[in-house]
């Protein structure tokens, strides 16, 4: 007997168009003779919604795609989902939305007041991780390396200026502003002087009341999945990032619209530091009480040391995207990656509701 699976994909954060071309890929692959799938989306303008068979879900001529507006509505509730007065019985929830209202804990919140299983982590492990100025403090506490950096507020930055460019000019340039509880690099700016710190600030505060500062590590950016296999956080083989050389570092459209990005798998490094990168991204994953998932970012220094820059607890997931393409590349198939997940999500026990 299959069981109903919810994609939920889209949102109101500014990965929305992620989300749904990560759900293009859940989509495709999904084990059918395992699981029934059921498309909701959450538009821009935060109306929930059944997505119509054939709905594009992929990037076509470089246009992104979005959930329309005027589907079929979805009621969620504490009695769980329904459309047209109808329940859609779902079992399982998968929720593919990427970065606030849906990375950050809300939709884990919802789903444990209606007592419905879901894939990823909870409620405070999300949360955590989305913001990594909580983030970073934890990581450092349990003996990863971490960047040096201040959390600037949208506030602060309006009424103590003068002193904010002095602490950030005492990090030494260049450093990255970006939002605090963003992704996809959006809201990112590298900053090469204080000249630059004003517009850097604005960006970043446009995704984001609160801006992270951090210095510019001097490296390469290895990345590592972690998948919840019968209960135990595994790690994939490592994988190195190169971006092609006109882009100033890896930003939005080096990652998703400009086909420059690519991944080295495995990442061509000491065998010793690959493992030791390995051992790092299981202990991020359980000092955040992360499930199910996350792609754990490191960069590597020119003198090897090991220094995590973000843990991401649902990550791009088409099957080129860098999590399952580690994992493939590992020995676990996109498919058998997705069927891992929704059966750790039966099991798990990660919320207070024991869903």
């Amino acid at each position: 007997m299959t069981q109903r699976v919810a994609i939920i994909c889209g949102g109101r954060s500014s990965e929305h168009e992620i989300s749904c071309i990560s759900a293009g890929g859940v989509l495709a692959a999904i084990d059918r003779t395992q699981f029934e799938p059921v498309l909701i989306g959450i538009s821009k303008s935060g109306k929930w919604v059944l997505i119509p068979e054939g709905h594009p879900l992929s990037i076509v001529d470089g246009v992104l795609p979005t959930v329309p507006d005027n589907a079929p509505a979805v009621i969620a509730d504490v009695a769980g989902f329904s459309s047209a007065g109808k329940p859609l019985a779902i079992d399982l929830v998968f929720p593919l939305l990427h970065g606030p209202y849906g990375e950050d804990g809300s939709i884990q919140g919802l789903l444990e007041i209606a007592d419905i299983a879901y894939v990823g982590s909870g409620v405070l492990a999300s949360a955590v991780a989305m913001d990594k100025s909580f983030a970073k403090p934890i990581f450092a506490s349990h003996g990863i390396a971490i960047t040096a950096g201040l959390v600037v507020k949208e506030s602060d930055w309006k009424s103590k200026k003068s002193e904010i460019t002095k602490e950030i000019t005492a990090l030494g340039y260049p450093v990255f502003v970006k939002p605090a509880r963003g992704g996809s690099s959006r809201g990112t700016t590298k900053v090469a002087s204080a000249s630059q710190l004003d517009a850097a600030m604005n960006e970043a505060h446009t995704f984001d009341s609160k801006a992270m500062v951090e210095s510019a590590i001097v490296g390469s950016e290895i990345e590592c999945a972690v998948l919840e296999i019968d209960g135990t956080p595994q790690a994939s083989i490592v994988g190195k990032i190169h971006i092609d050389p006109k882009f100033d570092f890896y930003n939005f459209e080096a990652k998703y619209l400009d086909g420059a990005t690519s991944i080295e798998l495995p990442a061509p490094i000491d065998p010793k530091i690959a493992e030791s990168i390995r051992t790092a991204a299981v202990k991020a994953f359980k000092a955040l009480g992360c499930s199910g998932l996350a792609r754990v970012d490191f960069f590597l220094t020119t003198d090897n040391k090991i220094i995590i820059n973000e843990l991401n607890t649902m990550p791009g997931f088409t099957a080129t995207s860098v999590f399952p393409k580690m994992w493939a590349a590992t020995g676990i198939s996109y498919k058998e990656v997705i069927t891992h997940l929704l059966r750790t999500a039966e099991k798990r026990s990660n919320g207070v509701l024991g869903n």
